[in-house]
């Protein structure tokens, strides 16, 4: 008989089976379109779907880890989410977690869609018959602002193809998830030794990695092979946990994509108490009962108006995390794992502001702040005879956040005798709405790949979604895509980028700077911006 029929006939044996158990009064309801293998998770019983794409691959949408932090529990570390009864049918993708709409930002626009405080829940894309499969679980980008994991472009199923099992999660953004305030912090300290606040985000993604060892080896995973992946503000979300104490052992192997934490940032309002208060302030809240009683998007125009989100989200509680993250790496007391990581060529086009109203003077005091000494030896590293000072501000600044704190986390990893692997993409991909697959178009003066190896142009070639989102893909992409999601599997499955046999791509040290350029011919180097980089470190 043929696979697709034999496949039918146990799908129709399944339906009559589920009808028997359910009857006709099912909560979440089974059609002949949904139904595949029945799974018992902890919570309860729970079938997925096929892929749209390969229905060789089940997704299973919209799970919950937590409760949902609302009401009481707006503000509170996740809970345990709640048994069901009957078999949940996960064939939808839960709300995005509440976030401003009507965004504009080149390919980070998006417009109106689904938000809800009630978000805390994960995906999970497993190849048929899946068993003891390493597992990467996905934290998205935004600032912790923005985001969420079931956008399209983190699809999972064509990495789901290379044998492994795909989790994308939601997670509590801006206030909702990372608002620190002494009404907040008094509150926590009346259950708990250490009064805390903020950092709500980061307990999610927690919770989910806790949700994950105990239920994906039911799904085909394996427990014991976790690697957490990110880009950006889920980058810096890996780095962070791999510095907190009730993250470890919750996963195995790490991958942070254009953003670290160990960039030493001012130790003034470490724990975020006062932008708490000047959102509550612009809040005009006057009690802990008011703020709880706040509308979401009454929190979201007081974010703007007090200017809390330019500062980092992440803080320092003294729960989640009890010290910076740079403090903890420089004494190699991180995470004991396989770290791969690495940026982009052009991160900082259109990602950071151009000060265009930069003087020369307010210029040549910035250099001597990163460069010391060594201040014109890294305006000679730039094209600066071309540029504004507030672009080669920009340039500097962009490499100083980026390229040397990448390298900083990849130095800080292999000094404590952690198998390390740097990257460096200068593959230009087209600018095209990631978050908007309806409506990709672009349009750049000199063309969609005008733009440069820019912020997020990584994320459609590590999920193998070129063909899903954007447009103007050509074979070379394909082929640079293919190359990437290699890369990532083979680390999820033993912890090097390198395919059994090969060694290519040599662990990253601190003397040969080993650093992997990706693009359509790839090669390994001893460092990319090593002059500049050195300036940065000396200047320390």
């Amino acid at each position: 008989m043929h696979a697709n029929a034999i496949k039918m006939v146990k799908r129709l044996a399944l339906l009559v089976l589920l009808s028997q158990l359910l009857g006709c009064g099912d909560e979440f309801g089974v059609t002949a379109s949904s139904a595949s293998e029945v799974k018992q998770l902890t919570e309860g019983q729970v079938t997925g779907i096929d892929s749209p794409f390969d229905g060789a691959i089940t997704v299973f949408r919209g799970l919950p880890y937590a409760e949902p932090p609302v009401g009481d529990l707006r503000w509170q570390a996740p809970q345990p989410p709640a048994n069901w009864s009957g078999v949940r049918v996960a064939d939808t993708f839960a709300d995005s977690c509440h976030q401003p709409r009507h965004s504009s930002n080149f390919v980070w626009r998006r417009e109106d869609f689904p938000v809800s405080e009630d978000c805390l829940y994960l995906n999970i894309w497993a190849p048929e018959s899946a068993e003891k499969l390493p597992v990467m679980v996905w934290f998205h980008g935004g600032s912790h602002v923005s985001g969420q994991g079931h956008s399209l472009i983190f699809d999972g199923t064509t990495l789901a193809q290379h044998d492994v099992l795909v989790v994308t999660i939601n997670y509590r953004l801006g206030p909702l998830g990372f608002l620190a305030h002494p009404w907040l912090s008094e509150e926590a300290a009346s259950d708990s030794a250490v009064g805390t606040s903020g950092n709500y985000g980061l307990m999610d993604k927690i919770a989910a990695l806790q949700w994950v060892k105990r239920n994906i080896e039911v799904l085909g995973g394996d427990p014991q092979n976790v690697t957490i992946f990110g880009q950006s503000a889920g980058s810096q979300s890996v780095c962070s946990l791999m510095t907190a104490p009730s993250a470890q052992g919750l996963f195995h192997k790490a991958i942070g994509q254009s953003a670290a934490c160990v960039n030493q940032l001012t130790q003034a309002d470490a724990n975020g108490h006062e932008r708490g208060q000047a959102l509550v302030d612009a809040l005009g809240a006057s009690s802990i009962e008011d703020l709880r009683g706040a509308e979401p998007d009454a929190l979201l125009v007081a974010m703007t108006k007090s200017n809390w989100e330019s500062e980092s989200r992440i803080v320092i509680d003294g729960r989640v995390l009890p010290r910076w993250p740079h403090e903890v790496f420089a004494a190699g007391e991180q995470s004991d794992i396989p770290l791969m990581l690495g940026f982009l060529a052009d991160e900082g086009y259109e990602l950071f502001e151009v000060e265009s109203a930069l003087t020369e003077a307010e210029l040549q005091g910035f250099l001597e702040y990163v460069g010391g000494k060594r201040a014109a030896e890294l305006k000679a590293e730039y094209d600066a005879s071309s540029m504004t000072p507030g672009e080669l501000k920009h340039a500097i600044s962009t490499d100083l956040f980026m390229a040397y704190g990448m390298r900083q986390w990849a130095s800080y990893h292999a000094d404590a005798g952690q198998d390390t692997y740097l990257y460096f993409m200068d593959h230009v991909p087209p600018a095209f709405h990631i978050y908007m697959p309806d409506q990709p178009f672009l349009a750049l003066e000199e063309g969609p790949r005008s733009g440069g190896a820019y912020h997020s142009g990584d994320l459609a070639y590590v999920f193998g979604t070129i063909d899903k989102v954007g447009y103007d893909w050509t074979d070379t992409d394909r082929m640079v895509s293919a190359q990437m999601m290699a890369y990532w599997t083979h680390f999820a499955r033993t912890g090097s980028p390198n395919v059994p046999g090969q060694s290519d791509w040599p662990a990253f040290d601190t003397v040969d700077l080993h650093t992997r350029v990706i693009n359509s011919a790839p090669t390994t180097v001893n460092g990319v911006r090593n002059t500049i980089m050195s300036i940065f470190a000396s200047a320390e």
